[in-house]
């Protein structure tokens, strides 16, 4: 039986399926990814590689993995990972796993847009966004049915995009990007210490409590105007949001599609569509897989 495995590697956990080149799971494995300063996430990975074959008994025709970072122009390895994964940088997993077909090793937001456009939220789809809002926000984009990665491989990072010129730095020093805006990271800077998570000021602007409604509702419009520039940068069909802040539901989309309704420029009446992520923490394995699949089958 030809089936594929994908490795979706993660600073918290390390996922992994085996699925059918139709796209049918045939099993699935989950593992700590385990100390970081240690090369101990690299024995993790390979145990979910060797619990997904014992699963399917035998051994798999594919292998793709994604993970953070830039991955490096030959797609063999991450060339890109500061001060996380100490060992990843240069990793050469073909190697690694000691296998004949090729491992294509993706950034792990352009592998999750892969899975969502073969097997979830915009199946089929040829010109899509995906972002992914958490503690900072994330993202990847399919234009004219090509993933774009860039130059150096830095295509979708749209949580550093600017909204604001005269805003603060990020982390990467883009002036009021959209992350800080929206990510997890900033809710105690926005809400002046009131609140530690979005989950926390979702909840109270869902009390009315009336400063948190102010602070949630001025970070959806800054993730609205986002979302116009990508649309009128990339003309998308469909923009899909991921990541844990999605959790917040009609809280977060109800507002968003106002401000949406607002901002967008929509000629001939087209609308962009907005949806969530359908595959959840699985995205980033089924885009791995797919891509080992395209990767090593003729064409």
């Amino acid at each position: 039986m030809t089936y594929a495995i994908g490795l979706d590697l993660g600073g918290t956990n390390i996922k992994g399926l085996a699925t059918l080149p139709s796209g049918r799971v045939l099993a699935e494995s989950v593992a700590a990814t385990g100390a970081t300063g240690k090369r101990n996430w690299v024995k993790n990975v390979d145990r979910v590689l060797v619990n997904l074959r014992e699963a399917v008994k035998g051994p798999a025709a594919f292998i793709g993995l994604a993970a953070p970072g830039l991955s490096a122009t030959d797609h063999r390895s991450i060339a890109f990972m500061p001060e996380r994964l100490p060992g990843l940088e240069g990793l050469d997993w073909q190697q690694h796993f000691g296998v004949a077909s090729t491992v294509p090793v993706l950034n792990d937001a352009h592998a999750a847009l892969l899975g969502e456009v073969w097997r979830g939220a915009a199946r089929g789809c040829g010109n899509v966004v995906l972002l992914t809002l958490g503690t900072g926000v994330g993202g990847a984009a399919i234009v004219d049915g090509h993933a774009l990665r860039g130059h150096i491989g830095r295509a979708g990072h749209f949580g550093h995009i600017s909204l604001n010129p005269d805003g603060a730095g990020d982390i990467t020093g883009t002036p009021g990007s959209l992350e800080d805006a929206i990510g997890d990271s900033t809710v105690q800077a926005r809400s002046r210490g009131r609140f530690s998570s979005t989950r926390e000021l979702v909840a109270a602007a869902r009390r009315r409590d009336s400063d948190a409604s102010r602070v949630w509702l001025t970070s959806v419009r800054a993730l609205a105007a986002g979302i116009t520039s990508l649309i009128n940068a990339l003309d998308p069909e469909v923009v899909i949001l991921g990541g844990g802040i999605t959790q917040a539901g009609a809280a977060l989309f109800r507002p968003l599609q106002g401000f949406l309704d607002k901002f967008e420029w929509r000629p001939g009446g087209v609308r962009t569509r907005i949806v969530r992520a359908k595959l959840g923490d699985r995205a980033g394995a089924f885009g791995a897989a797919w891509q080992s699949i395209q990767a090593n089958v003729p064409r």
